[in-house]
């Protein structure tokens, strides 16, 4: 194992590397995920394969694999609702296992993985940002007990620029989403304006009016006028 010093300036050095690697890539949250399980598997010796997890209404979709093996142990996962991948998402930050044969926090699981896929290691890290949590990123190895600190610590780098690619995809679809309804409003403004006569502030408050009268999202209004939808009734 490295010296402790030596082990500092290699997670230093994978931050770098991760982090020029990506901003150099221009295919958004999906394009960095798969370059992050890509990457994990280039740079950690010990890891064989490399997925990352959603966990939505109980079911597991891996919307980045460094193959098909990470897909389908999270499909294991999903239809036992057992495994490390859910205990890491929902309950801790970090689950390790080194022989899969003798697990006992998941035994289905484990015993289908081992067999199935021949993997006996595990490192699962949720990943989150500010306790929110959004899934897992997952590493796996065929060898027993092959995942030492130094392989966790270098994990751990991969799964903070997972979570941060996670949650700047997240905070530009809601821009995108604000300014979507932003733009949608203002073209419904501008119809009730020129069909009624009325102020910029006079349409807005049409539109508010009939969202809170029907029970009805304020840009869903806005839609069926820019869409020229037949018209709700915006006077009674």
């Amino acid at each position: 194992m490295p010296h402790a010093s030596e082990e500092v300036v290699r997670v230093a050095e994978t931050f770098a590397t991760v982090a020029r690697t990506l901003a150099e890539d221009r295919h958004g949250m999906q394009g960095a995920l798969e370059r992050i399980v890509h990457l994990a598997v280039d740079t950690l010796d010990a890891c064989e394969f490399a997925g990352i997890s959603f966990v939505e209404k109980r079911k597991i979709t891996s919307p980045a694999a460094s193959n098909d093996i990470p897909k389908k142990i999270d499909e294991i996962q999903s239809e036992l609702g057992e495994g490390p991948c859910i205990d890491a998402i929902r309950e801790h930050e970090l689950f390790q296992t080194a022989d899969l044969r003798n697990e006992k926090r998941w035994p289905r699981f484990s015993t289908r993985v081992h067999e199935e896929m021949g993997v006996s290691s595990i490192v699962s890290f949720r990943l989150f940002v500010e306790e929110d949590t959004m899934g897992a990123l997952n590493l796996y190895a065929t060898a027993l007990d092959a995942f030492d600190e130094s392989d966790v610590a270098l994990g751990s780098v991969f799964a903070v620029h997972a979570s941060v690619a996670m949650s700047a995809a997240r905070r530009q679809d809601t821009l995108e989403q604000k300014a979507e309804t932003r733009d949608v409003i203002g073209r419904a403004k501008g119809i009730l304006m020129a069909r009624s006569g009325v102020s910029d502030d006079q349409a807005f408050d049409m539109l508010k009016a009939a969202s809170q009268r029907m029970n009805v999202k304020l840009r869903d209004v806005a839609e069926d006028i820019a869409e020229q939808a037949p018209p709700r009734d915006l006077s009674t």
